[in-house]
């Protein structure tokens, strides 16, 4: 059975219209070339009107010029009283209720302490399937 190659397949590297138009040379390329020497007066125009109180100036040059600013939050220390983990998550919650911690800050705090509840959890199956082999004779990785 021959093979057929099927059209619109080309090997990397090979171009599928190597006669085709040159880059830069297409309509957008034309207008980006003729409105190049006027963007100083087109800039100037926005800032003059910009000045002059047009929104919508401000705002495009704004939006170009100036990266968006990002929302932050100021640390804010907590004591995480209580022995348990419980009791450490119920001291952030008391933190948000009183205005200490905003929720978006107690949400990562509890976050964290769910990571460190899951930590302290496989260190002690850890611990403790160490002593079962241990008490039993078995040797990590052998099976009985």
């Amino acid at each position: 059975m021959k093979a057929t190659k099927r059209p619109g397949r080309w090997k990397p590297g090979e171009s599928g219209n190597p006669a085709g138009r040159k880059p830069g040379t297409g309509e957008v390329a034309k207008l980006r070339a003729g409105i190049a020497k006027e963007i100083p007066a087109i800039l100037e125009n926005l800032k003059t009107a910009a000045l002059a109180g047009d929104i919508g100036a401000a705002r495009l040059l704004l939006e170009r010029v100036i990266a968006p600013l990002k929302a932050s939050e100021v640390a804010a220390p907590v004591s995480l009283t209580g022995d348990t983990l419980t009791e450490q998550g119920k001291s952030v919650i008391a933190a948000v209720a009183s205005g200490d911690l905003s929720p978006s800050q107690a949400a990562s705090l509890l976050a964290s302490l769910g990571t460190f509840a899951k930590l302290e959890e496989a260190d002690d199956l850890k611990r403790r399937i160490e002593a079962l082999e241990q008490r039993y004779g078995a040797t990590p990785g052998s099976a009985q």
